[in-house]
């Protein structure tokens, strides 16, 4: 679908849309981001999303100038084009966003001081939901083969453009006809998946990796930590394992375009009775009931 795209604050379509290839995000890949989607025209937990990317720009010690209510101003600039010029046509009601820094346009080498100003872009587009059938009838996930990032490689709580880690997670779910990759961190232990954070439920409660695990501290992630109990599932942080993973009595995934995703398989694995369970089910509910509601 078409997007709409503001580039240090001048918004085109796809075709005008340009950044010099001696920019550093693209040369070497410095850079951070975050993406998120609307809820009734309104992007949902942005505050908390500027707030994770303010902190991984500090994580590679990217300047970030903008203030909250400046970003805001440019994001909201961009929907307004969005939503006039291409959500009727596309026969689309909410918008996908993708607010993107880099360090700017410098010199062939990888000092920081080369870039004088950083780069901000922000990509608007039609949101696309997951089919239906995905909810009531859940996904299959496969666990890969690679690891994720050691922490004192790069440190997967930084939120940056260079994703090949994740990237190549995702090809290996591709070719296993699988919706998403689990990885494991360099200890063994389960950490996340490639696009989505990972939850188990065992006797009725959910349970996700804690942070040191090496993941990225999803929003989404938190939110359900947060609202589990007013959804009748008590949700906590615990070490868990590929064997906490193969027994547990249902699956689930999160994020900002997953929502909360069933896991019905993992790869021949059949995950409880094979059907997403109640504790997916509510909080799934609940979410989009907070969500709607702005939070």
């Amino acid at each position: 679908m078409a997007a709409i795209i503001n580039v240090n604050g001048r918004i085109t379509d796809e075709a005008g849309a340009v950044v010099s290839v001696m920019d550093h995000g693209f040369l070497y890949g410095e850079g951070v981001y975050e993406a998120m989607r609307s809820y009734g025209r309104r992007l949902f937990l942005f505050d908390r999303h500027l707030a994770r990317m303010r902190r991984s720009a500090a994580g590679i010690q990217l300047p970030f100038p903008w203030s909250d209510s400046e970003i805001a101003a440019r994001v909201a600039e961009t929907m307004a084009v969005m939503e006039r010029d291409v959500l009727r046509a596309a026969d689309a009601t909410e918008n996908y966003a993708r607010i993107l820094l880099t360090r700017g346009i410098g010199e062939l080498n990888y000092d920081v001081d080369a870039c004088p100003r950083p780069t901000l872009v922000i990509i608007v587009k039609p949101h696309t939901p997951h089919p239906a059938e995905r909810f009531t009838r859940g996904v299959k996930i496969t666990v890969a083969p690679m690891i994720r990032n050691h922490p004192g490689s790069v440190d997967p709580a930084i939120k940056s453009n260079n994703l090949l880690n994740n990237v190549l997670a995702a090809q290996f779910a591709r070719r296993a006809g699988a919706f998403e990759a689990v990885l494991n961190n360099y200890r063994g232990e389960l950490a996340e998946c490639s696009r989505t954070n990972l939850f188990v439920v065992r006797h009725g409660e959910a349970r996700t990796p804690p942070l040191d695990a090496g993941l990225l501290p999803g929003i989404t992630r938190a939110f359900v930590l947060e609202i589990g109990a007013s959804a009748g599932v008590p949700a906590r942080e615990a070490v868990l394992t590929d064997e906490d993973l193969f027994a547990a009595d249902e699956v689930f995934l999160t994020g900002t375009t997953t929502e909360v995703m069933p896991v019905v398989r993992i790869d021949d694995h059949i995950v409880g009775e094979g059907t997403p369970g109640p504790a997916a089910r509510h909080l799934l509910q609940e979410y989009r009931r907070r969500a709607a509601l702005g939070a």
